[in-house]
């Protein structure tokens, strides 16, 4: 993705926050995070803000307005036309793989797989969809998306920002560094899901149990 992040920074500093916007927008709402993972663009936007080209506060403001508004309106495609909008599009650009992956994520965590995906390009551009698809209430799916959003986009800004004249080998883990992130909030949100199970399955057992004492006793 050199070449395109080349062509960022060749830009003025309006039209830097314009593709800080609008790759994350379109990144789920057209699936082109298939394609140009919007994570390119805010680390860019992070790397003129540490120029001096933009201010770094607004740099950090219209990425998180991408990210979720792009969201949001992959929300909306996805709640509209669903699966048959899926099936249309190539499979060289989005593997049934990365759908059931997405699937999965949904099925597990619930609007927490928002905040998760938001982590990793390909999940980042299904998730919101699928969601739609899935029926989620909006309120949830709105709640997780603007978390996620938030954290998404100013920890990439920054990266770009304090990585500032070395931000080429910073884009060259951002996307390894994302899926690791994903990994490590699944393992975690699954382990507190455990725990949260196991717990009821214990209060349930010492109900039945005292229930059990009192009829004994009758």
């Amino acid at each position: 993705m050199s070449w395109i992040s080349d062509h960022l920074l060749a830009l003025n500093g309006t039209l830097v926050l314009l593709a800080v916007f609008l790759l994350p927008a379109l990144e789920s709402s057209v699936f082109l995070g298939f394609l140009i993972p919007g994570e390119t663009a805010v680390v860019i936007g992070g790397v003129t803000a540490y120029n001096g080209r933009n201010a770094l506060w607004a740099v950090i403001v219209v990425a998180i307005a991408g990210a979720v508004i792009g969201d949001s309106i992959g929300y909306a495609v996805g709640q509209r036309w669903g699966d048959s909008l899926l099936k249309r599009i190539p499979a060289r650009l989005i593997k049934p793989a990365q759908v059931r992956q997405s699937k999965d994520l949904i099925a597990r965590l619930g609007g927490r797989a928002v905040f998760a995906g938001r982590f990793a390009a390909a999940l980042r551009a299904l998730v919101p969809g699928l969601c739609g698809v899935s029926d989620m209430r909006y309120r949830t799916f709105a709640v997780w998306n603007v978390l996620g959003g938030v954290f998404w986009a100013t920890g990439f800004v920054l990266l770009g920002y304090f990585a500032g004249a070395g931000w080429h080998q910073v884009e060259h883990y951002a996307s390894l560094a994302s899926w690791i992130l994903v990994g490590v909030i699944v393992v975690a949100i699954g382990g507190l899901l455990y725990l949260k199970h196991r717990s009821e399955k214990r209060a349930t057992a010492r109900f039945e149990e005292a229930d059990a004492t009192e009829s004994v006793d009758v």
